[in-house]
Protein backbone atom coordinates (compact mmCIF):
# COMPACT_ATOMS: atom_id res chain seq x y z
CA UNK A 1 0.00 0.00 0.00
CA UNK A 2 1.37 3.73 -0.57
CA UNK A 3 0.76 5.35 2.31
CA UNK A 4 -0.19 8.96 2.37
CA UNK A 5 0.68 10.76 5.62
CA UNK A 6 -2.03 12.69 7.14
CA UNK A 7 -0.25 14.47 9.77
CA UNK A 8 -3.05 17.62 10.21
CA UNK A 9 -2.10 19.62 6.91
CA UNK A 10 -1.86 18.95 3.14
CA UNK A 11 -4.06 18.72 0.57
CA UNK A 12 -4.94 15.01 1.81
CA UNK A 13 -8.42 14.57 -0.22
CA UNK A 14 -7.19 15.16 -3.65
CA UNK A 15 -4.16 13.60 -3.26
CA UNK A 16 -5.99 10.29 -2.37
CA UNK A 17 -8.75 11.00 -5.09
CA UNK A 18 -6.12 10.52 -7.72
CA UNK A 19 -4.90 7.85 -6.13
CA UNK A 20 -7.83 5.92 -6.19
CA UNK A 21 -8.83 7.35 -9.78
CA UNK A 22 -6.27 5.79 -10.81
CA UNK A 23 -6.84 2.91 -9.29
CA UNK A 24 -3.45 2.06 -6.64
CA UNK A 25 -3.70 1.16 -3.67
CA UNK A 26 -3.27 3.89 -1.22
CA UNK A 27 -4.63 5.51 1.65
CA UNK A 28 -4.55 7.74 4.63
CA UNK A 29 -1.76 6.81 7.50
CA UNK A 30 -2.11 8.27 10.30
CA UNK A 31 0.82 7.50 12.57
CA UNK A 32 4.30 6.49 12.23
CA UNK A 33 3.68 2.46 13.22
CA UNK A 34 1.59 2.35 10.16
CA UNK A 35 4.72 2.86 7.88
CA UNK A 36 5.78 -0.55 8.48
CA UNK A 37 2.79 -1.51 6.35
CA UNK A 38 3.66 0.73 3.49
CA UNK A 39 5.21 0.25 0.19
CA UNK A 40 5.66 3.88 -0.34
CA UNK A 41 5.01 7.10 1.35
CA UNK A 42 3.44 10.35 -0.40
CA UNK A 43 3.97 13.43 2.13
CA UNK A 44 2.05 16.46 0.69
CA UNK A 45 1.89 19.95 1.97
CA UNK A 46 -0.10 22.90 2.04
CA UNK A 47 0.75 25.79 4.60
CA UNK A 48 3.59 26.99 6.54
CA UNK A 49 7.09 25.70 6.67
CA UNK A 50 6.75 26.19 10.37
CA UNK A 51 2.96 24.63 10.88
CA UNK A 52 4.29 21.80 9.03
CA UNK A 53 7.21 21.06 10.89
CA UNK A 54 5.77 21.22 13.85
CA UNK A 55 2.86 18.84 13.00
CA UNK A 56 5.19 16.38 11.45
CA UNK A 57 7.00 16.45 14.79
CA UNK A 58 3.59 16.39 16.92
CA UNK A 59 2.63 13.24 15.23
CA UNK A 60 6.45 11.61 15.98
CA UNK A 61 6.92 11.68 11.62
CA UNK A 62 10.16 13.73 11.79
CA UNK A 63 12.54 10.31 12.62
CA UNK A 64 10.35 8.15 10.66
CA UNK A 65 10.54 10.23 7.44
CA UNK A 66 14.40 10.81 7.91
CA UNK A 67 14.96 6.73 8.22
CA UNK A 68 12.52 5.96 5.28
CA UNK A 69 14.41 8.01 3.12
CA UNK A 70 17.90 6.91 4.40
CA UNK A 71 16.69 3.22 3.76
CA UNK A 72 15.80 4.12 0.00
CA UNK A 73 12.03 3.16 0.29
CA UNK A 74 9.89 5.18 -2.22
CA UNK A 75 9.05 8.43 -1.10
CA UNK A 76 7.10 10.98 -2.72
CA UNK A 77 7.01 14.67 -1.97
CA UNK A 78 4.17 17.49 -2.86
CA UNK A 79 4.94 21.28 -2.95
CA UNK A 80 5.65 22.01 0.99
CA UNK A 81 6.67 18.17 1.17
CA UNK A 82 9.28 19.37 -1.45
CA UNK A 83 10.96 22.13 0.46
CA UNK A 84 10.76 20.69 4.36
CA UNK A 85 13.85 18.48 2.81
CA UNK A 86 15.76 21.03 3.12
CA UNK A 87 18.12 22.55 5.70
CA UNK A 88 16.12 26.04 6.40
CA UNK A 89 13.61 28.18 4.72
CA UNK A 90 13.29 32.16 4.92
CA UNK A 91 9.78 31.48 5.85
CA UNK A 92 11.15 30.42 9.44
CA UNK A 93 14.42 30.86 9.55
CA UNK A 94 14.36 29.20 13.23
CA UNK A 95 12.89 26.19 12.51
CA UNK A 96 14.73 23.62 10.77
CA UNK A 97 14.03 21.62 8.24
CA UNK A 98 14.71 17.55 7.87
CA UNK A 99 18.07 18.73 6.13
CA UNK A 100 17.21 15.28 3.73
CA UNK A 101 19.20 17.78 0.96
CA UNK A 102 21.37 20.52 1.77
CA UNK A 103 19.99 23.92 0.32
CA UNK A 104 17.43 26.26 1.35
CA UNK A 105 14.14 27.76 1.06
CA UNK A 106 13.95 31.12 -0.18
CA UNK A 107 10.92 33.36 -0.97
CA UNK A 108 9.89 34.24 -4.30
CA UNK A 109 10.30 38.80 -4.88
CA UNK A 110 7.78 40.22 -6.61
CA UNK A 111 8.18 41.91 -10.61
CA UNK A 112 6.66 42.88 -13.81
CA UNK A 113 4.31 40.54 -14.30
CA UNK A 114 5.87 37.98 -11.27
CA UNK A 115 2.96 38.28 -8.34
CA UNK A 116 3.82 36.10 -4.97
CA UNK A 117 2.58 33.73 -4.48
CA UNK A 118 2.86 31.67 -7.90
CA UNK A 119 -1.04 30.21 -8.60
CA UNK A 120 -1.38 28.83 -11.70
CA UNK A 121 -0.12 26.43 -15.00
CA UNK A 122 3.72 26.95 -15.80
CA UNK A 123 6.22 24.82 -17.38
CA UNK A 124 8.55 22.02 -16.00
CA UNK A 125 12.12 21.94 -17.72
CA UNK A 126 13.50 18.17 -17.61
CA UNK A 127 16.99 18.24 -16.53
CA UNK A 128 17.51 14.60 -15.41
CA UNK A 129 15.90 13.30 -18.68
CA UNK A 130 16.31 9.65 -16.56
CA UNK A 131 13.68 10.55 -13.34
CA UNK A 132 11.03 7.75 -13.58
CA UNK A 133 8.46 10.54 -12.86
CA UNK A 134 9.21 11.85 -16.71
CA UNK A 135 7.97 8.81 -18.46
CA UNK A 136 5.69 9.53 -21.39
CA UNK A 137 6.05 13.47 -20.37
CA UNK A 138 7.69 15.63 -22.23
CA UNK A 139 9.90 18.47 -21.26
CA UNK A 140 8.38 21.73 -21.08
CA UNK A 141 5.09 20.93 -20.17
CA UNK A 142 2.75 22.43 -17.76
CA UNK A 143 1.39 21.74 -14.35
CA UNK A 144 -0.33 23.35 -12.06
CA UNK A 145 1.41 25.47 -9.40
CA UNK A 146 0.77 27.52 -5.96
CA UNK A 147 3.38 28.39 -3.90
CA UNK A 148 5.15 31.43 -2.29
CA UNK A 149 9.18 29.63 -1.88
CA UNK A 150 11.20 27.38 -4.06
CA UNK A 151 14.00 25.45 -3.35
CA UNK A 152 17.47 26.44 -3.66
CA UNK A 153 19.53 23.19 -3.55
CA UNK A 154 23.13 23.19 -2.31
CA UNK A 155 23.50 19.92 -4.56
CA UNK A 156 22.86 20.23 -8.16
CA UNK A 157 22.86 16.59 -8.87
CA UNK A 158 19.79 16.49 -6.86
CA UNK A 159 17.82 18.67 -9.71
CA UNK A 160 15.44 16.61 -11.65
CA UNK A 161 13.65 19.50 -13.20
CA UNK A 162 13.73 23.63 -13.38
CA UNK A 163 10.51 26.13 -13.82
CA UNK A 164 11.10 29.73 -14.35
CA UNK A 165 9.66 31.98 -12.30
CA UNK A 166 11.60 35.55 -12.43
CA UNK A 167 14.54 33.21 -11.82
CA UNK A 168 14.76 29.39 -12.72
CA UNK A 169 14.57 27.07 -9.70
CA UNK A 170 14.51 23.69 -8.73
CA UNK A 171 10.58 22.11 -9.20
CA UNK A 172 11.70 18.78 -9.29
CA UNK A 173 14.03 16.91 -6.94
CA UNK A 174 15.13 13.11 -7.17
CA UNK A 175 17.95 10.92 -5.50
CA UNK A 176 17.09 7.24 -6.30
CA UNK A 177 14.20 6.41 -4.96
CA UNK A 178 13.19 9.71 -3.30
CA UNK A 179 11.41 12.22 -5.19
CA UNK A 180 9.43 15.40 -4.99
CA UNK A 181 8.20 18.01 -6.73
CA UNK A 182 7.12 21.98 -6.27
CA UNK A 183 3.96 21.25 -7.82
CA UNK A 184 0.47 19.73 -7.47
CA UNK A 185 0.36 16.78 -9.72
CA UNK A 186 -3.09 15.93 -8.17
CA UNK A 187 -4.50 19.02 -9.70
CA UNK A 188 -2.58 19.12 -13.08
CA UNK A 189 -5.30 16.95 -15.28
CA UNK A 190 -3.59 14.58 -17.38
CA UNK A 191 -0.01 14.95 -17.05
CA UNK A 192 -0.31 14.66 -13.27
CA UNK A 193 -1.89 11.69 -13.43
CA UNK A 194 0.63 10.52 -15.84
CA UNK A 195 2.84 11.32 -12.94
CA UNK A 196 1.25 9.49 -10.30
CA UNK A 197 1.15 6.60 -12.25
CA UNK A 198 4.74 6.48 -13.05
CA UNK A 199 5.74 7.02 -9.25
CA UNK A 200 3.79 3.71 -8.80
CA UNK A 201 5.03 1.78 -12.08
CA UNK A 202 8.62 2.60 -11.90
CA UNK A 203 9.50 3.08 -8.41
CA UNK A 204 6.78 0.96 -5.84
CA UNK A 205 6.64 -1.80 -7.84
CA UNK A 206 9.78 -2.65 -8.60
CA UNK A 207 10.61 -2.01 -5.10
CA UNK A 208 7.71 -4.85 -4.16
CA UNK A 209 9.27 -7.03 -6.43
CA UNK A 210 12.91 -6.49 -4.93
CA UNK A 211 11.28 -7.15 -1.76
CA UNK A 212 9.75 -10.48 -2.30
Amino acid sequence: MIGILDYGMGNLGSVRNACAFLELDADLIRTPAEMAGCSAVILPGVGGFADCMRHLEGEGFLDPIRSWIADDKPFLGICLGLQILFESSEEAPEVPGLAVLKGRVRKFEEGPGRKVPQIGWNRVEQIATACPLFDSIPSNTHFYFVHSYFAEPAEPNAVAGVTGYGKKYASVVWRNKMMAVQFHPEKSQRSGLQLLRNFNVRIVQPANAESV
